[in-house]
């Protein structure tokens, strides 16, 4: 299994960025995704998730109405669509899977497939 976040960068405060995590030997559909970040010196939260059996999302107080999961299962992709981008979304962000949505508490320590970072800064 592996998963391959991509598609960070930098933006302005107000701008957009979409994130992608290409997954390889699970099914979308038999599995949860979601999405961390973390700042240096700062413990990684998560940020969004969505439960693979009944697509139920879960988002960070601090993101909900700017920021959207979704997932293709047919193209084994999920994204993180980030809009109204604030300075203090800028962290590294890591897309995770896992069979069971309950893991994806707290800084989902326990789950089982992690994606490598990728950054995203927003300027002011």
């Amino acid at each position: 299994v592996q998963l391959q976040a991509s598609g960070g960068g930098s933006a302005q405060t107000g701008g957009s960025l979409r994130l992608s995590c290409a997954a390889s030997g699970l099914r979308l559909d038999q599995y949860s995704i979601g999405w961390f970040r973390q700042v240096s010196g700062k413990e990684r939260e998560g940020v969004s998730c969505m439960s693979g059996s009944d697509d139920g999302t879960h988002y960070l107080e601090s993101v909900k109405g700017r920021f959207t999961i979704s997932r293709y299962v047919d193209n084994s992709v999920f994204y993180l669509q980030m809009n109204s981008l604030k300075p203090e979304d800028t962290a590294v962000y890591y897309c995770a899977a896992d069979a069971n949505v309950g893991r994806f508490r707290g800084n989902g320590g326990g789950l089982e497939y992690w994606g490598k970072g990728t950054q995203v800064t927003v300027s002011s």
